[in-house]
């Protein structure tokens, strides 16, 4: 009987709760109650090196294959070109009510293979795609011009990111604010309604925001934005590469103009724009869940160090999708400890790195949707439980 009801108190554990101590999203009633507390990753400073987790990685996780790196460039595109011509060539053959299904399904999959792309355009800016800088460059540069991202000024950007991530006053996105910088306005929409108001905005507007605006970026002492070769984001040796990253973008706009032209404004928007509204929200989405979770700690700048900021992000399950966007969500931890490793050796170098990790180590596998309605809940802003260390707060 002893035996019995150990084993139902361990049934009941792991049914509720997942590996690193995540909520199981399943879990309903007095249960959820009684588990009102989040298992928090350590706060404290880690017992191994960077240098002991990249031992423990496969060598040959740290190689990069030209030919492999392109396959999956060709695969993508491949696949987004036959999505085109299949609405192209055969949705306007459809009875009205087939077709109101036929686009909503192509640009909800046209989305998802284009930000596949990004992902590989994002490996290109951390010299991930092959061991030739140059072809990086160029090959992240046409990929990101064409999604309407400035290849080079999000690459430097984005490199900040990555080394000063978790901490308060330098980390570049999605850094969460104390609750006294907190809008006065907030309090009246922490509620479901304006929960779903927030989401919205976030999800349809925070990317391009952020790129014109920096909005949810760090402050700095003037204008920021993205497409500026002087905005404060930049040195300058890296002005140049910003101007280059604008005639990308011009390029792009110049072709759709001139599609536009000829084949109309909806026709643009229907195989392009549409999807790529999907693209953006794929992309927040994912960026915002990399980094947001009431286990995770963050650090101001008495306390940080790079490791510690490092493990400041959990690898989400994404289904199917994982392999649409390249892994880029379920290995994400270790992207932040070693970015130059290809997304076609991450899921190895993230089981290998989990024996050294230990408790460091948080995945969830809660569904995305449900996890953004619950982070958007729970993650409003941060406070210290030490010296330095915070967490996610949502009480006012």
């Amino acid at each position: 009987m002893i035996m019995f009801s150990g084993f139902a108190r361990k049934l009941k554990f792991n049914r509720t709760m997942g590996a690193n101590g995540v909520f199981n999203p399943n879990i309903k009633g007095e249960e959820k109650e009684s588990l009102s507390h989040i298992k928090k990753v350590p706060g404290t400073k880690p017992p191994f090196t960077l240098g002991q987790i990249k031992k423990a990685i496969p060598p040959h996780c740290f190689e990069r294959s030209l030919l492999r790196s392109f396959s999956y460039v060709v695969y993508d595109l491949l696949i987004s070109s036959l999505l085109g011509y299949i609405a192209i060539t055969y949705f306007h053959l459809l009875p009205s009510h087939l077709a109101y299904i036929a686009w909503p399904s192509y640009w909800i999959l046209q989305g998802c293979i284009l930000t596949g792309l990004w992902v590989i355009a994002h490996e290109c800016g951390h010299h991930a795609f092959s061991d030739y800088r140059w072809v990086d460059d160029t090959v992240g540069l046409i990929l990101h011009s064409a999604l309407f991202v400035p290849y080079f000024s999000w690459k430097y950007s984005h490199r900040r990111h990555h080394s000063n991530i978790g901490c308060l006053d330098r980390d570049e996105v999605f850094v969460p604010k104390p609750k006294s910088q907190i809008p006065w306005y907030s309090m009246y929409l922490n509620n479901p309604p304006g929960r779903a108001l927030g989401l919205a905005v976030k999800l349809l507007l925070g990317w391009p925001l952020y790129l014109a605006f920096n909005a949810s970026g760090r402050p700095y002492d003037r204008f920021a934005c993205h497409y500026d070769p002087y905005s404060p984001i930049y040195s300058d040796r890296e002005r140049l590469d910003i101007y280059i990253s604008d005639l990308g973008i011009f390029a792009t706009t110049f072709v759709l103009y001139r599609i536009a032209i000829t084949q109309g404004l909806a026709f643009v928007m229907s195989i392009y724009g549409v999807p790529l509204i999907f693209v953006n929200g794929f992309l927040v989405t994912i960026t915002y869940l990399q980094h947001t979770h009431p286990s995770l700690p963050h650090y101001d700048s008495t306390e940080w160090e790079w490791l510690r900021g490092a493990l400041v992000t959990v690898d989400r399950d994404y289904g199917i999708l994982n392999k649409v966007f390249h892994n880029i969500a379920d290995t994400h931890v270790a992207h932040h400890l070693v970015a130059t490793i290809p997304h076609y050796h991450a899921m190895e170098a993230t089981i290998a790195i989990k024996q050294i990790l230990g408790e460091y180590y948080q995945f969830d596998s809660t569904p995305f949707y449900k996890a953004l309605w619950r982070e958007a809940g729970e993650c409003l802003y941060v406070e210290p439980d030490e010296k330095g260390v915070f967490w996610f707060r949502n009480k006012f």
